[in-house]
């Protein structure tokens, strides 16, 4: 009989965990890039299967996915981005409204295909286990939805962009939305001519990422790490991150 180490050995094999990574380090947030290529039904299904298995408090799953191709519902929700990124922009400095009018924030007509992944807030039968102390771990749960579709979308060669420049209601409006239901995530899909090397706000220079050493805390608020080997080994982690990718 074989000894055991002292742990399983559950770890994806090493070709498999790096395409979990590249998938997280490679995602993006497309806007400018779309192909009009239709994105096959078979490999929409399997975007949506990942979606569906995202972990939810209380096993609810709150999600639903209306899948808009219609260009008439995409005219119209088009139509409130408009209005909203104009109010938007007044937010701004002069100096930073002229960068942000530079910006390529959606991609509603011209990816082939929107999605918009909504909340069911009365999801669950009464009380849902989980759920007693923070009621907004639905939407927490939403959004891990989200980040599955977006990460197999990445592994698929396909591109997504959140539209969050919208008005809630006025989408709920358009989408013909229960009372109960919120638009949580309104995206772009399709086939893209490029993945960027950088996220589009770095790369234009509206924000940089954060070092990740100076994100993580050791105890408490503000406490240094204890974990010297920790310390160390984040930031051998910024650093290949921030090496070349190998074709």
């Amino acid at each position: 009989m074989a000894e055991h180490s002292g742990r399983a050995d559950h770890a994806f094999p090493p070709p498999q965990r790096e395409g979990l990574y590249r998938a997280i380090h490679e995602r993006r947030d497309v806007r400018a890039q779309f192909l009009p290529d239709p994105v096959p039904p078979e490999v929409l299904a399997r975007l949506l299967n990942a979606a569906h298995h995202a972990p939810s408090v209380g096993f609810m799953q709150p999600w639903d996915f209306l899948v808009i191709d219609s260009l008439e519902v995409r005219r119209q929700v088009h139509g409130i981005f408009e209005r909203e990124n104009e109010r938007g922009t007044q937010q701004f400095s002069a100096e930073r409204q002229q960068a942000y009018r530079r910006l390529k924030l959606e991609g509603i007509l011209e990816s082939p295909l929107n999605l918009c992944i909504t909340c069911d807030r009365s999801r669950g039968d009464g009380p849902v286990l989980g759920r007693t102390s923070i009621v907004d771990t639905d939407l927490f749960s939403t959004c891990l939805a989200v980040q599955n579709l977006w990460l197999a979308a990445r592994a698929e060669g396909i591109g997504v962009g959140w539209v969050s420049i919208l008005d809630s209601d006025e989408l709920a409006e358009v989408l013909g939305l229960p009372a109960s239901v919120y638009p949580l995530a309104y995206l772009c899909l399709g086939y893209v001519s490029e993945f960027l090397e950088q996220p589009e706000l770095a790369r234009s220079g509206w924000r940089q990422r954060l070092p990740l050493t100076e994100l993580v805390h050791g105890n408490g608020w503000g406490q240094a790490l204890a974990d010297g080997a920790l310390h160390e080994a984040l930031h051998e982690a910024l650093q290949e991150v921030a090496r070349p990718c190998q074709p």
